[in-house]
C-alpha cells in the first residue's frame, strides 16, 4: 500500500482544542470521523455521597476517564465533538463508538451540529467466556453510532457495513497484548466492516482519540490515510511504534 509514513499523521494533543487539529491536519479536512472516545462510565456513590469501593473495577484503570454524571459527559461531548466536526468535509459521516449511557448525549450533540440522521448502529457483541457446555457468552455493551447530515441512501448490497453486529473477542488478533492492553482496544475484525463500508481507499480518516491505535492501524491496513490525536504521551508513543509512522509532535 506504499509508505505508511505518508499515509498516517499522529499528534500528542487534546481532542477538545482546535489548535491540536490545526497542527495535525494543516488545513486538510477529513473524509470520515471514526473514533472511540472515553465512555460515559459513572461512579457509584453511597447515599451520603462517598465513593463506593471500586473493587478493582475497570473504571479505575488508567487511562479510563471517569465521568461522575451524565451531565459531565454531556459537557465533555460538547467540548470535543464540535471541535472535531470543524475539520471534516461537508459530506463526511461521523462514526462514534460509545456505550449505552453515552448514546443520547452523542446523538443530541451531533444533531445540534447538523448531523440529524442516525443511519444506524453497529454493535460489538463481545465474546467473553465459554461455559462447560461449549456455549459462548456475549456481552453487548459497545455500539458505533453512524451519523450523517443527510438521509441514508436507498439500500443496496454495497451500502452499510457487512453486518449490523459483529461477534469478536477483546484481543482476537493479539494486538492488544502487544500494544499494552488498552481498555478500549478494538480488534481489526470489529473495525474493518465500518472502514470498508463508509470510506474508500485513499480517504482521510480522523480519529481524535487514538488509544492503542486500533483505528489508525485498521485504516492503514485497508489503504486509507489516517490522522490521529492522543492525549496521553505514553499511548501516543505506543501508537507511533505500532504504526511505524511519522514522529509524534509535541502539543
Amino acid at each position: 500500500m506504499g509508505d505508511p509514513t505518508r499515509a498516517s499523521l499522529l499528534l500528542c494533543g487534546d481532542a477538545c482544542r482546535s489548535e491540536a487539529y490545526a497542527a495535525l491536519l494543516a488545513g486538510e479536512r477529513a473524509d470520515l470521523l471514526l473514533t472511540d472516545p472515553p465512555y460515559c462510565l459513572l461512579t457509584r456513590r453511597r447515599k451520603g455521597g462517598d465513593l463506593r469501593d471500586p473493587k478493582g473495577r475497570k473504571i479505575d484503570r488508567e487511562p479510563v476517564v471517569r465521568f461522575e454524571t451524565v451531565r459531565d459527559y454531556r459537557r465533555f461531548t460538547a467540548a470535543w465533538l464540535p471541535t472535531a466536526v470543524r475539520h471534516v468535509t461537508s459530506e463526511a459521516l461521523l462514526i462514534v463508538w460509545t456505550n449505552f449511557l453515552g448514546k443520547e448525549p452523542i446523538v443530541t450533540e451531533a444533531r445540534s451540529l447538523g448531523f440529524t440522521h442516525l443511519w444506524g448502529e453497529f454493535v460489538w457483541a463481545k465474546r467473553t467466556t465459554e461455559s462447560k457446555g461449549g456455549e459462548q457468552l456475549l456481552r453487548v455493551y459497545e455500539t458505533a453510532l453512524v451519523l450523517a447530515r443527510r438521509p441514508p441512501p436507498a439500500p443496496t448490497s454495497a451500502d452499510g457495513p457487512a453486518a449490523a453486529a459483529v461477534v469478536a473477542g477483546y484481543d482476537d488478533d493479539g494486538e492488544a497484548t502487544r500494544t499494552g492492553s488498552h481498555p478500549h482496544h478494538k480488534p481489526f475484525g470489529v473495525l474493518e466492516p465500518l472502514v470498508r463500508a463508509y470510506s474508500r481507499p485513499g480517504a482521510l480518516i480522523l480519529d481524535p482519540f487514538g488509544g492503542s491505535g486500533s483505528i489508525a492501524a485498521t485504516a492503514l491496513r485497508l489503504e486509507r490515510r489516517v490522522a490521529t490525536l492522543e492525549l496521553v504521551p505514553e499511548w501516543a508513543a505506543r501508537i507511533e511504534t505500532r504504526l511505524g509512522s511519522a514522529a509524534v509532535r509535541d502539543r
